[in-house]
């Protein structure tokens, strides 16, 4: 893979960014169970931070688990929920008077409303929309939100891909659902809205293409587009720039080595201006090597910002290059900046301390311009980047 270069470290024949934003901190919180994993985060209006995910495992017994912290992100308070089992905390957004948390309780899909002074619960509302079932994302309406998921989940125990049926849910302001409707994306991950339309992503039947829809405020159709190769194309992340392009974001396997990140670029009416697929940015035997992308953030110059994590699958331990005391089974975030035309402006990757294993799981930008990264870390970490 050829790189745009800034700077080459000769040891390793590897392009360095110079340009690319150093670490301010880090901070780790968990949950009440041995692990916790984050899969969202949110930089809130008062300057703290967000992340949703889950405590325990969920094969076993789990919680939603939301952890709020200050915009130094140390603890200001969490909230555990679960009915069952089997419980997910998969996203968020801000209201005026509250946080909206969407996931599952017992395998039915879930949205709680939490107190932004202390997270107490407001109302928890749950829903059987057909079998196994979850919300993933949901976005603000006139007159309540839209929430997006999957029913009759073939593979509940899986945590990207559950071999479903995706489902569009209407409720109104106080979390009641008022209708529902099958959507033609079998997994979707994102909505988001722009001029009184909606843009929902997600993974095809069998996740083997990125799949993008348009649709009303009744939620109906106004085109679906695919996008991917001839391998399997997981589509992750999505987010919407102020003039209404769309960035896709997550892995592929077409015309690669192993899992590479894979992004791309697309106009408001579903026509693709460019993809993107990088990898490997530590060096090692690529075919080893998973480059796993699960955000994306429109950025004000028109660009994006895409986490993901990269390490190896394998125990290989094996270095294409150099010996710096890297080791290429502890996984790193990976962090890419594109510009608008798609052009690599910076890679960047981020480690723990030797042997833990970090991996970026989404990401939002700060109202000063910095970086906030949700990171697997076996808990809740909270990486923050300077200004880029």
């Amino acid at each position: 893979m050829i790189l745009s270069c800034k700077k080459v470290n000769e040891d390793c024949n590897l392009t360095a960014y110079p340009n690319a934003p150093n670490s301010e901190w880090f901070k780790s919180h968990s949950g009440s169970k041995d692990e916790s994993h984050g899969h969202f985060i949110l930089s809130c209006s008062d300057g703290g931070f967000l992340q949703i995910g889950e405590t325990g495992d969920i094969t076993k017994s789990s919680k939603l688990l939301a952890i709020k912290t200050n915009g130094s992100g140390s603890y200001l308070w969490s909230k555990e929920i679960s009915t069952g089992d089997h419980n997910l905390g998969n996203s968020a957004i801000e209201l005026n008077d509250g946080y909206l948390i969407c996931g599952a309780q017992d395998k039915n899909s879930s949205i709680i409303k939490l107190k932004k002074s202390n997270g107490d619960v407001i109302w928890n509302k749950s829903f059987d929309n057909g079998g196994s079932d979850a919300f993933e994302n949901l976005v603000l309406t006139s007159n309540g939100f839209m929430a997006i998921g999957y029913i009759n989940a073939e593979d509940d125990q899986n945590t990207f891909y559950t071999h479903g049926t995706g489902y569009l849910t209407f409720l109104n302001d106080q979390g009641e659902k008022t209708s529902g409707k099958n959507i033609d994306i079998s997994h979707p991950y994102r909505i988001k809205s722009h001029n009184n339309e909606y843009i929902i992503s997600g993974l095809s039947n069998g996740a083997s293409d990125y799949v993008l829809m348009k649709t009303d405020s009744l939620g109906s159709n106004i085109w679906t587009k695919t996008f991917g190769g001839s391998r399997d194309d997981h589509c992750f992340g999505m987010d919407i720039t102020n003039d209404g392009f769309i960035y896709l974001t997550g892995h592929t396997l077409s015309d690669t080595e192993n899992w590479d990140t894979y992004t791309m670029k697309i106009t408001n009416n579903g026509i693709q201006l460019w993809e993107m697929k990088r990898g490997n940015p530590r060096g090692f035997k690529p075919k080893y090597i998973h480059d796993e992308a699960w955000g994306i953030k429109a950025t004000s110059d028109g660009g994006c910002l895409v986490v993901a994590g990269t390490g190896d699958e394998y125990g290989r331990y094996r270095r294409r290059c150099g010996n710096d005391g890297d080791n290429s089974n502890t996984w790193h975030i990976y962090l890419l900046k594109y510009d608008a035309n798609g052009n690599l402006e910076w890679q960047q990757t981020y480690g723990g301390d030797k042997g833990v294993d970090w991996a970026g799981e989404d990401i939002d930008v700060t109202s000063d311009g910095g970086i906030i990264i949700a990171v697997d870390n076996g808990a809740f970490g909270f990486l923050r980047l300077e200004q880029f």
